[in-house]
C-alpha cells in the first residue's frame, strides 16, 4: 500500500473540502458553493516540492473549478505550477478532455484523470473513452470512479460529484474499463472530507479485485483507519489522506502516514 498525496485547488487556492458539498449555483454562472476544511497559505508548488523531496509518486492534483468558471484560470495556473515543480511525479484531474489533456501532460503530469468526459446520460460513453485513450495513451490515463452508496450499490458520480450515474462499481465494470487505463482513482464521496472513517465495504471489494493500481480517498482520519484500509484492502489499495493530514491542518503526521502505509505490502 502506497501513500498517494493530493493537491486540491479551488478558486486558485490549495484547499481541503467536504467533497459532497460541491454544488454549482442555479443561476448558470457555474460558481461553486463548498464547505471548506482548510485553506493553505502556500501555493501548489510548495506541496509538489515537498512530495518530490519525500519521493512520493502518483499523487493527484485536482482542479475543483469547472472549465467555464471565472476562477478556472487561477486554479489552472496553480496546477501548472505544481506539475512544473515535480515533473513526472503527479497526476492531474478536473475538467480533463481531449482538448486540454496533452497540455497537462506536456506540463509535467504523469497521467491525466478523467471522469465526466467519458460519461453521457448516466452511462459510460465508450466512443469518448476510446478517443481519450487514443489521445493520451493508456499508460497516461487514470479513470476516476468516485462513487456514493445508493440502494446497496456504489454508483459512480460525475461533474464534481454532483450527478449520479447508472454505473455500479463492481468487478465487471473494473474488468472492462481496465482495458483502457493505467490506474483507477476512487473517492468515497459520502465520507470524503468528513474524517469519520473509511468505506470499508468498498475498500474490501477493491482489494479483492486488485488487478490494477487503485487509489482510495475518503474518511481517513487516524491510524486505525489506515490499518483497516491496509487489512481489508490486502495492501493492494493505495491511500490518500486529506483533511486529517498535518500539512492540511490535521493531526496525522505525514511521515508517520508514509511509514504506516509501507507496513502493508500487497498480498
Amino acid at each position: 500500500m502506497e501513500f498517494r498525496p493530493c493537491i486540491d485547488i479551488h478558486n486558485g487556492k490549495v484547499k481541503q473540502i467536504v467533497g459532497g458539498t460541491l454544488c454549482d449555483d442555479e443561476n448558470g454562472e457555474k460558481r461553486i458553493r463548498v464547505e471548506v476544511n482548510f485553506v493553505s497559505e502556500q501555493e501548489a508548488d510548495y506541496y509538489a516540492k515537498l512530495y518530490k523531496k519525500k519521493k512520493l509518486k502518483g499523487g493527484h492534483v485536482i482542479l475543483l473549478n469547472p472549465v467555464d468558471s471565472p476562477m478556472y484560470e487561477k486554479t489552472k495556473e496553480q496546477a501548472l505550477k505544481a506539475l512544473a515543480a515535480y515533473p513526472g511525479g503527479l497526476q492531474v484531474g478536473g475538467g480533463i478532455m481531449p482538448d486540454n489533456a496533452c497540455q497537462f501532460l506536456r506540463a509535467g503530469a504523469s497521467h491525466v484523470i478523467v471522469t465526466s468526459y467519458v460519461f453521457r446520460e448516466g452511462r459510460i460513453d465508450f466512443e469518448r473513452l476510446k478517443i481519450m485513450e487514443q489521445c493520451v495513451g493508456r499508460e497516461h490515463l487514470v479513470l476516476d470512479l468516485s462513487c456514493r452508496k445508493r440502494d446497496g450499490h456504489y454508483k459512480v458520480v460525475t461533474d464534481r460529484w454532483q450527478h449520479e450515474t447508472e454505473e455500479i462499481v463492481n468487478g465487471d465494470l473494473l474488468d472492462e474499463l481496465s482495458n483502457y487505463c493505467d490506474e483507477f482513482l476512487i473517492h468515497a464521496v459520502d465520507v470524503e472530507g468528513k474524517s469519520q472513517g473509511i468505506e470499508g465495504e468498498l475498500v474490501a471489494f477493491l482489494g479483492r479485485w486488485g488487478q490494477k493500481p487503485i487509489t482510495y480517498a475518503g474518511g481517513i482520519h487516524n491510524f486505525d483507519d489506515l490499518d483497516l484500509l491496509g487489512d481489508v484492502g490486502q495492501g493492494r489499495v493505495h491511500a490518500t489522506v486529506g483533511s486529517a493530514l498535518n500539512i492540511f491542518g490535521g493531526s496525522m503526521d505525514m511521515d508517520e502516514v508514509i511509514k504506516k502505509c509501507r507496513e502493508y505490502p500487497a498480498d
